[in-house]
């Protein structure tokens, strides 16, 4: 009996020990995490944009870098490297120290769609958010002069001239090629799609250039559309815009399943210590919460729209739900 108690009281000591190494190591940590926040930042900071120059999110992105230095003491610089919708730019902070110079400005559906159409040479579980600041605006619109001024009207030419309707979208996989794709599959109709790596910039400018008969894109185009050059056939909401009170929604045209909104933020290396994240968080709420930002916002077609990871990550979630038996149905989706 004595033998078992002295085991017993020699197993509680080890255990003892152990406990008390790994709260040694934990507070070790925390104490190196906090020291290298102290100070931080001290030189400028990245903000990758991954998207083409001219996009709605190119200039919210340069409008956040041009607020932050305000309330971060250092300068943001905007680095835009497109391509492969939006993972050349996610695979760059991903390869980069998680030191907090470097972010990311991405749109959520880039995590529920995006992903899931490609065979990713890095875990893009790797990125986390850090703040969201806008909801953008999607539509489906064709040039003012074309005989669509519907989407049953552009149904019924596709219907009838099978494979000859042409469209461009800013990338396979990201939410306008997968909401368009998802209604013409749900029709029936065969078309052809046409990529721009570059956004809604160069999907817009193959529009108006007569190059594609339709267009599915994302703000900004308001200028395009008072300017009589382009005529919107829907707009992909659940709700009318003020903007365009005569435009119907994708809801309303009986697509409510294909609804995907993109709402787009700050990400960061998901290793970047605690107390960093939470500096650029504190300093990113203060940017959305500045009138400079209200107003660089205001004629731009999207909308104000605050949300920290949590809503990030519930957004992640329903798009999920709704995108990947969308993208199955249309032979879109990679197994990992």
């Amino acid at each position: 009996m004595k033998e078992k108690m002295k085991e017993f009281r020699s197993h509680v000591l080890v255990m003892s020990l152990c406990v008390l190494i790994v709260t040694l190591i934990s507070v070790a940590l925390l104490s190196a995490q906090s020291a290298r926040a102290q100070g931080y930042p001290t030189k400028p900071i990245e903000l990758i944009h991954p998207y083409g120059p001219g996009t709605a999110m190119d200039i919210v992105s340069r409008l956040i870098a041009d607020i932050a230095p305000k309330y971060l003491g250092q300068p943001m610089i905007v680095n835009t490297k497109p391509g492969a919708s939006a993972s050349i730019g996610a695979a760059d902070l991903i390869a980069s120290n998680p030191d907090g110079y470097k972010l990311l400005s991405m749109v959520h559906h880039y995590f529920a769609s995006t992903i899931h159409t490609q065979k990713l040479p890095f875990n893009p579980n790797d990125l986390v958010p850090l703040a969201n600041f806008v909801e953008l605006m999607q539509a489906m619109a064709a040039r003012a002069d074309s005989p669509f001024k519907t989407l049953s009207d552009l149904l019924e030419y596709a219907r009838k001239n099978p494979g000859r309707l042409t469209w461009s979208h800013g990338g396979r996989g990201i939410t306008s090629h997968v909401i368009a794709m998802g209604i013409f599959n749900k029709e029936g109709v065969n078309t052809v799609d046409v990529p721009y790596k570059g956004g809604t910039v160069e999907s817009l400018t193959a529009l108006l250039g007569g190059h594609v008969d339709m267009a599915s894109i994302t703000s900004p185009f308001d200028d395009h559309v008072k300017a009589g050059k382009i005529r919107l056939l829907m707009v992909y909401a659940d709700q009318r815009s003020p903007s365009f009170p005569n435009v119907p929604t994708i809801v309303e045209l009986g697509y409510p399943g294909m609804f995907l909104p993109a709402y787009t933020g700050i990400y960061i290396h998901k290793n970047t210590p605690e107390p960093i994240k939470k500096i650029l968080m504190d300093a990113l709420k203060k940017v959305y919460d500045d009138p400079a930002f209200k107003k660089g916002i205001a004629n731009l077609g999207v909308e104000p729209k605050w949300g920290g990871p949590d809503f990030i990550n519930e957004q992640i979630k329903r798009s999920e739900a709704i995108a990947v038996p969308a993208l199955k149905k249309l032979g879109m989706y990679l197994d990992k």
